[in-house]
């Protein structure tokens, strides 16, 4: 049997190495807010973000990614791993925003402008931006901070002018198209981040995981109203409840109780079930 070798856990996901330029990306039951991990896990959670991912991957066939198959995996990871393409993951947080939320609208308030992006006045919580926009940020170490937003100069700066745009013009892209799909679905994504990595080759390609509900915000189409917080698909939901503890968000992030664990883990699920149109079985 080869062996296999742990390279980095991340707040959610394990990444091995059992075969050179191949990793597996293992998806844990963990879940985090404000980049600290819960001692509590959701169980499923871990499968239902690869299944997701994997669901979302093939309706973007045309834009390569870092998956190699799903089915040749050590047997304990069957489910919640993917083998995949090594990469050199691109130091950048790349979001897009189509709707005013979250760090998002804080930066709006302070500035009238998010990721030096500046934005029309009068804009209130969920308003519809008039356009998309790519309002990156900084990938914090777990346990290291928190992620800050940086302008596209920024950007720039760290990776060179022709990765940024091309990043960006990505980025914007997928959000679009998956933007339109989900609105068939009853779903509206509010806002999304992606993991882009580089080939040995030096070719940009998507990494990570996609249109999960760990990576973006839902709102339900019939019930988005602009002004109010909307009533997240997501798990926003489990930040929202956070929010109440009175935790200070550095670590450690408290237990979750059973109630909690069981409406998130239903979140997750309603997410793979109204994108993909198939049930859920574990």
């Amino acid at each position: 049997m080869t062996e296999l070798t742990l390279l980095h856990q991340g707040k959610v996901r394990d990444i091995y190495t059992d075969r050179p330029g191949e990793i597996l990306l293992v998806a844990s039951d963990r879940v985090s807010t404000f980049d600290v991990v819960h001692p509590t896990p959701v169980p499923d959670k871990g499968k239902v973000l690869t299944a997701l991912s994997l669901w979302w991957f093939e309706q973007f066939a045309d834009v390569p990614n870092h998956v190699l198959s799903v089915t040749d995996v050590p047997e304990q990871f069957a489910g919640r791993a993917m083998r995949c393409r090594q990469v050199e993951i691109v130091p950048v947080e790349c979001i897009a925003r189509g709707y005013l939320s979250g760090t998002g609208l804080n930066a709006y308030r302070q500035s009238g402008e998010i990721s030096g992006v500046r934005l029309p006045e009068g804009l209130v919580e969920a308003s519809q931006l008039p356009e998309p926009v790519f309002t990156p940020s900084t990938k914090a170490p777990v346990g290291q901070g928190h992620d800050e937003l940086i302008t596209f100069e920024q950007v720039v700066g760290l990776v060179g002018a022709e990765t940024a745009a091309k990043l960006r013009d990505l980025t914007l892209d997928l959000y679009t198209r998956a933007a339109k799909l989900a609105e068939s679905r009853g779903v509206i994504i509010g806002d999304t981040k992606f993991e882009f990595g580089r080939t040995p080759d030096g070719e940009i390609i998507l990494a990570d995981e996609i249109f999960t509900p760990d990576s973006s915000r839902f709102w339900a189409v019939d019930e988005w109203e602009p002004g109010r917080p909307q009533n997240y698909l997501d798990k926003q939901y489990l930040r929202n409840w956070v929010e109440t503890t009175g935790w200070d968000k550095t670590p450690p992030a408290p237990e979750l109780p059973a109630e909690v664990v069981a409406e998130t883990r239903r979140r997750y699920i309603d997410m793979y079930e109204r994108f993909t149109g198939t049930t859920w079985s574990s």
